[in-house]
């Protein structure tokens, strides 16, 4: 008898940051059931997301690419025909890819993120679609309801790709008039519980399915994501003075209702009140889908089908919540945005149960993990794969290869354009409009903004980023800058296959010995 493949299931916690959740450390008991995970998995304190926003950091986890080499930074955005999606590999070689998505810009917007999927559930927007499980023969009748139902969904995918797409249509959607309607009848966070339970289902009951067939399980879940409504046992215990506070519960109002100011910087700071509600509201919002998330789990355990399934907990990118004078994730690179959890349960071993690993990661090399479980991993592919380990000066290791570990924030173009018509004093003095690049070595990261804002912190001891280093340690900032105009100037050419460029080079070995990032 053949041993199947492991089943994947590829789960991302849409806007979570790592730092409000226990298992990270943080004071409240936000997720004791994604703690109790990660006891028996493997946890990654320094996984950094490729990018700052969801569109680019989904297409850099489905290929494996940075943005600037697979290029979907916009919103109106397409994947590359030429570039296969983690999906399309998978499938191809005798994967069930299925996709349950709550996020309209993975599961609606047509920018090729769905390719390779056998079956794509998407329960945001107008009309969710249900496509057939594998092994569901409708009746006649059913056939013409999910005749029609697929035919409608179609016109409205359109009308709302054409929303994403148009900054005439995008302005007009943030209306006052508008904001209430389409937050409702969008269901703009979907269905968290619905799409767990689906996901849960077929791997469970894998019905249709041939003998031995593996399943790719890609889920995305938007419980963390503004607007902040969550139940009220949850606001009871994370944000009470909420329930009690008319000027909280006006600035909520607000605050859910204000689309602009969410891709917008703050022209002040927020007061004590405000943050505290922002704060223990989202808290509420990660504690709900915690206790959700602990159910699929659970559910997944009880019936066996962790037994052979590799699991990835992780999040697209973070969330500022006031920080830095920011909200949202539109424009920084701050470890409120780019910092993420990632957890990996094993049953293989290959990750150990109850690891911790020091070392920084990004989160593109999830394509090459998935492959490298699945046996689909090409010779190169296997050495970006996170099961290697990484050496103590904090670079990505894929056995003698070192690479340095990047993130960029291309400024979707859309929201500039709308801040410049609105605001367009905070565009200059945030450089809302200019693309950022960082690079972590070792302890350090260097944030380089347009050609002339550099930002250097000890990520380590210093993860608020609270103190910039440029003129404490000026050599190391110019170094690391070298290294991100090299990056930058050689995405044209460069492969995700490929060293980082010029580290063999001797004078570079040389400089990276004297500031400290390579040992002797």
């Amino acid at each position: 008898m053949s041993i199947r493949q492991p089943d994947i299931v590829f789960l991302v916690l849409d806007t979570q940051r790592s730092d409000r959740l226990s298992c990270y450390g943080y004071a409240r008991e936000t997720s004791p059931h994604l703690d109790a995970f990660a006891a028996n998995a493997t946890l990654f304190k320094h996984a950094v997301s490729a990018a700052q926003w969801t569109v680019p950091s989904h297409a850099s986890m489905f290929t494996g690419l940075y943005p600037s080499d697979h290029q979907v930074l916009q919103s109106y955005s397409v994947l590359p025909n030429h570039i296969p999606t983690l999906a399309e590999r998978l499938s191809a070689n005798g994967y069930y890819t299925a996709g349950f998505c709550n996020n309209p810009l993975v599961g609606v917007i047509n920018n090729g993120l769905r390719r390779g999927f056998h079956s794509f559930l998407n329960y945001s927007g107008l009309l969710t679609s249900h496509p057939n499980q594998a092994g569901r023969s409708p009746q006649l009748l059913d056939r013409y309801r999910q005749s029609f139902k697929r035919l409608l969904a179609g016109a409205l995918e359109r009308v709302q790709d054409s929303f994403a797409r148009s900054e005439l249509l995008l302005a007009f959607s943030f209306t006052p008039l508008m904001v209430p309607l389409w937050q409702t009848a969008l269901s703009f966070k979907g269905n968290t519980c619905k799409s767990l339970d689906d996901a849960a289902r077929l791997l469970i009951q894998r019905r249709g399915l041939s003998d031995n067939q593996p399943i790719f399980s890609f889920i995305n879940l938007m419980g963390t994501h503004m607007p902040y409504r969550p139940p009220r046992p949850y606001v009871e215990r994370f944000a009470p003075h909420v329930l009690r506070d008319k000027a909280a519960q006006h600035y909520l109002q607000q605050f859910n209702g204000d689309i602009y100011g969410w891709l917008a910087p703050l022209a002040s700071g927020l007061d004590e009140r405000q943050k505290m509600t922002l704060d223990g509201m989202y808290d509420a919002e990660v504690a709900h889908q915690d206790d959700q998330l602990g159910l699929f789990l659970q559910n997944l355990r009880e019936n066996g089908a962790l037994e052979n399934t590799l699991v990835i907990i992780c999040s697209d990118h973070g969330e500022h919540l006031g920080e830095k004078h920011l909200i949202g994730h539109s424009i920084s690179l701050y470890n409120e945005l780019v910092q993420v959890p990632l957890i990996i349960h094993d049953p293989t071993g290959t990750f150990a149960a109850g690891e911790i690993r020091e070392d920084v990661v990004s989160t593109r090399c999830l394509f090459h993990t998935v492959l490298s479980a699945a046996g689909l991993a090409s010779e190169v592919e296997e050495t970006l794969s996170l099961a290697y380990s990484a050496a103590p000066n904090g670079f990505e290791v894929g056995q003698s290869t070192n690479r340095q570990v990047f993130a960029e924030a291309i400024p979707p173009q859309n929201v500039v354009n709308l801040l410049f018509k609105r605001q367009p004093e905070l565009v200059l003095s945030h450089a809302c409009d200019q693309p950022r690049r960082a690079i972590w070595i070792g302890n350090h990261k260097l944030i380089e903004t347009g050609r002339d804002r550099l930002e250097l912190y000890d990520v380590h001891n210093d993860p608020q980023e609270s103190l910039n280093l440029t003129d404490i340690f000026p050599e190391n900032a110019e170094f690391l800058q070298e290294c991100l105009q090299l990056f930058a100037a050689d995405r044209a050419v460069i492969t995700a296959c490929e060293r980082a460029p010029g580290y063999d080079d001797p004078d570079l070995q040389r400089r990276l010995r004297d500031l400290g990032y390579l040992e002797d």
